[in-house]
């Protein structure tokens, strides 16, 4: 375990790195769709389909590259993943089908679903755990980092320079994981000792319901699911919503740049109150705010208001982020840590295909946004319920 400064700060800032290049990507997506919708005349569900498409592959890349990281190691799936997802990304930036661009997001999607609960595993495992949740926040907040990139990117480049030349500089990331190859050390001295050697399915999957487990892995997964559904179905169209309320593409792009902006102080607030609160009441506070939030910018019908409601939702729902991959780790011993949290994670994308799907649909069918984002404020008031009921407090624990 990492217990001096430097090496904690080094390794925060190399695995957020890698972090804010998949925060990049997805974030610049967000824009292509709202920039693809006009080049390639696409309908709201062939828009919808390309946020889900890449949580197909979130899902898959997700519990794929967890199970491989409890045996082959955290570092090296890490440095596979951030290839994959930055390699694909280059090539879908010369597509000229919506059918192959589908493809290739998929791929994309699995290196981002991978590389996300591997990094944040491989966080918690060396760094202090009287400063633990702080960190792993923190690492988190490259996540609002990356979108804030994507917002600037996609202001200044892709109105002049188009979409492709943006998807381009998203692949420049493949160069930084040479540097990981020799910058970032493998996890802890127990995963080598204990884990390396055990089979991978049988320590993997079926002590996640053992009776010390199960109640952990329902939270979990409902969670994960719910969170990560409406965050899809919310951030993903957040440009688009923007422009169907009767602003332009610059000024959408613009305004949605001010909201990305308050994820910084987001992340930055929980990773102040969890370790004074604890991750428990810092997620389900977090969460609360994101749903009142949810129902706040699907009704808006000034600008100032629009602004204002996804202002907090920024704030709010990146907090959240932050809390959660700082809980999923702590819940599960060493043998089963990555595939748990990947696991759940790959649950969660399943949700991530639903939410922006729904969008689509539900916009092609003229219901209102105010019905749309109340769903997603029920849907993480579940999640919410599920945190109080069925989770526990991991605040100052020792991991196993």
């Amino acid at each position: 375990m990492t217990t001096n400064k430097n090496e904690t700060n080094k390794l925060l800032l190399t695995t957020g790195m890698a972090w804010l290049f998949d925060a990049m990507d997805v974030g610049m997506l967000s824009f292509i769709i709202a920039a693809l919708k006009t080049e390639w005349n696409l309908s709201e569900s062939q828009m919808g389909w390309i946020g889900s498409i890449s949580s197909i592959g979130m899902a898959v890349g997700a519990i794929f590259f967890g199970i491989l990281a409890d045996r082959f190691g955290r570092k090296d799936i890490l440095i596979i993943t951030l290839l994959l997802f930055s390699i694909t990304t280059g090539f879908s930036a010369f597509t000229t089908t919506y059918a192959l661009f589908l493809i290739l997001r998929f791929f994309v999607g699995a290196g981002l679903g991978g590389e996300l609960p591997v990094a944040s595993t491989l966080v918690s495992e060396n760094v202090p755990f009287k400063s633990r949740g702080r960190i792993v926040v923190l690492l988190e907040s490259f996540w609002a980092g990356g979108w804030i990139l994507a917002a600037v990117i996609s202001y200044f480049i892709i109105p002049s320079w188009g979409w492709r030349v943006a998807l381009l500089i998203s692949a420049l990331p493949a160069f930084y994981a040479l540097y990981l190859r020799y910058g970032l050390k493998e996890s802890m001295v127990v995963w080598n000792k204990k884990i390396k050697k055990q089979p991978l399915l049988k320590e993997n999957l079926l002590n996640l319901w053992n009776s010390h487990y199960y109640k952990t892995t329902i939270m979990l997964w409902i969670v994960w699911f719910m969170v990560v559904f409406s965050y899809y179905g919310m951030f993903l169209w957040l440009p688009s919503v923007v422009i169907l309320k009767g602003y332009g593409l610059m000024h959408s792009f613009g305004y949605t740049l001010i909201m990305t902006l308050a994820q910084l102080p987001g992340y930055f607030v929980a990773a102040w109150l969890i370790e004074k609160w604890g991750r428990k009441w810092v997620l389900t506070t977090f969460l609360v705010g994101t749903a009142i939030s949810a129902v706040g910018f699907g009704s808006a019908s000034t600008l100032i208001s629009l602004l204002l409601f996804g202002i907090l939702l920024s704030f709010f729902n990146l907090g959240a982020w932050g809390a959660l991959y700082a809980y999923s780790p702590e819940q599960y011993p060493t043998s089963v840590r990555a595939s748990g949290t990947g696991i759940a994670a790959g649950v969660g994308r399943l949700g991530g295909i639903l939410g922006p799907l729904m969008v689509g649909e539900m916009l092609t069918k003229q219901y209102s946004f105010t019905i749309i984002f109340s769903i997603f404020c029920i849907a993480i008031l579940f999640a919410v319920l599920a945190i109080i009921i069925l989770g526990k407090e991991t605040k100052g624990t020792k991991l196993e």
